[in-house]
């Protein structure tokens, strides 16, 4: 097992120079091969399991649309989903299958689950927080909705399969790292796989629609100085905003200077009180991304070697809160896992391209990374309709999560879900094929919270 540490605790023993790990990096192929067979070899379960599932996805069509849309009226932000968590639970119980809630000390995740505790165990993940003021833009409504329609489509089969599946919902993807937070409590210990689906601009076997995801980390610093009048005797103060502003601009000059597959952005949150008073305290919020853990940590590094350099050289004091919310790690997307999504969705008519290796290259952060470091999973895109070019994080993409086209993409993915799930439970070399890819890219990788 691998772990990823502090940088808090990294910085005092690692080399600031991070050249051994980029060139580790160059070493390595920067795209992996795509798959050449896009076809699984594996059977999965019977065709006529797969029929009953798009029955019951069917059937459930109109249950589903009400539920999306429910969700999408609260629009709750991360841990203050109590309303649409409620509504998930209720579907559920309607269908047969109560749930849990406030489940893994988070009051709004919930679990449910079907079949013998013994077995071989697929979860079925599900998100429902929104974005600060423009709502389900990234689509989480159609997410909770597909999970739950997954859930009991597949649910049925289970038992004689002699397996379990487990719906999870997960707070808080947006701003605070749910599923992080849920590993650590232990959510995942009984858990084999899992799987997930996301909206996006397209269908698509990969994470993000036309890319990869990142891992990121986020660093909040004060600059702590001295007040003085800055006409009077600016001699006498020590500028906290000069040391947020030295960090700003060094970063920048640093982007030159990073891995294709790195970003790393900031904001200045406090920047003083009054033009008249040499500032005392100032802020900046930095966010670090790469694609692989080593790199992530280099530049997490290099960041942190800035905001001290920024406090020396202006006689301010940085106080730095480091992982202020867990960091997301790099997404694998298993593909073995992902070509029986790309199956059955290719059943229902939609186009799905070729399901790649791991895209190397800069993008979004999604917590279901770290799901990922911990035991074989997926998440593919699933586009909601129009021409592709609404993508997520804006209005538009909100309105776009409650129309016909949406919900006709959410009983797709539903059943493309669910399929995915029972052919892995009913499927011992899919399983073998599934554990032995995710062994080989890594096996089990874990944050160590100090």
């Amino acid at each position: 097992m691998t772990t990823i540490d502090r940088p808090d605790i990294d910085r005092e023993t690692a080399a600031s120079d991070p050249l051994e790990v980029y060139l580790a990096h160059d070493r390595r192929p920067q795209r992996a091969p795509a798959d050449a067979d896009p076809a699984s070899p594996f059977a999965g379960a019977g065709a006529d399991v797969h029929d009953r599932i798009r029955e019951r996805v069917r059937a459930l069509r109109p249950t589903l649309e009400a539920l999306a849309t429910e969700i999408h009226g609260y629009a709750e932000i991360g841990f203050d989903e109590h309303r649409s968590a409620a509504a998930i639970a209720r579907v559920l119980d309607e269908h047969g299958t109560p749930a849990e809630t406030g489940v893994f000390g988070l009051d709004t995740a919930l679990r449910a689950s079907a079949g013998p505790a013994d077995g071989p165990t697929f979860a079925v993940l599900a998100e429902y927080d929104a974005l600060p003021e423009i709502g389900h833009a990234c689509g989480h409504n159609i997410i909770a909705a597909l999970a739950v329609g997954a859930f009991l489509a597949a649910a049925p089969e289970v038992g004689e399969l002699g397996a379990r599946l487990v719906l999870l919902g997960t707070p808080a993807e947006e701003n605070g790292g749910g599923k992080a937070h849920l590993i650590r409590a232990g959510a995942f210990e009984d858990i084999d796989a899992a799987g997930m689906v996301h909206p996006s601009g397209g269908d698509s076997a990969s994470p993000v629609f036309g890319g990869g995801t990142t891992g990121v980390r986020r660093i909040r610093v004060t600059y702590h100085g001295r007040a003085s009048h800055a006409a009077m005797s600016p001699y006498l103060g020590l500028n906290a905003l000069d040391a947020v502003v030295t960090a700003y601009q060094s970063i920048a000059q640093l982007r030159q200077h990073i891995l294709p597959i790195d970003r790393v952005h900031a904001i200045i949150t406090d920047g003083g009180v009054a033009a008249n008073i040499v500032p005392e305290r100032a802020s900046a919020e930095i966010f670090i991304r790469s694609t692989e853990i080593d790199t992530l940590q280099a530049l997490t590094r290099r960041v942190l070697d800035i905001v001290d350099a920024a406090a020396l050289a202006t006689g301010t004091r940085a106080e730095v809160d480091a992982d202020y919310e867990p960091p997301y790690l790099p997404l694998r997307n298993n593909v073995s896992l992902t070509k029986h999504w790309a199956r059955h969705l290719g059943a229902l008519g939609r186009n799905v391209p070729t399901v790649p290796a791991t895209i190397r290259q800069g993008g979004p952060s999604t917590d279901m990374g770290n799901v990922t470091q911990i035991l074989p999973g997926f998440h593919p895109s699933l586009g909601l309709g129009g021409d592709g070019t609404v993508l997520p994080h804006n209005a538009s993409f909100a309105a776009l999560a409650v129309t016909p086209s949406a919900f006709d993409a959410l009983e797709d993915a539903a059943v493309a879900l669910a399929g995915a799930a029972v052919d892995y439970l009913a499927d011992p070399e899919l399983r073998d094929a599934a554990r032995a890819e995710f062994e080989a890219s890594g096996g089990v990788v874990e944050w160590e919270d100090e």
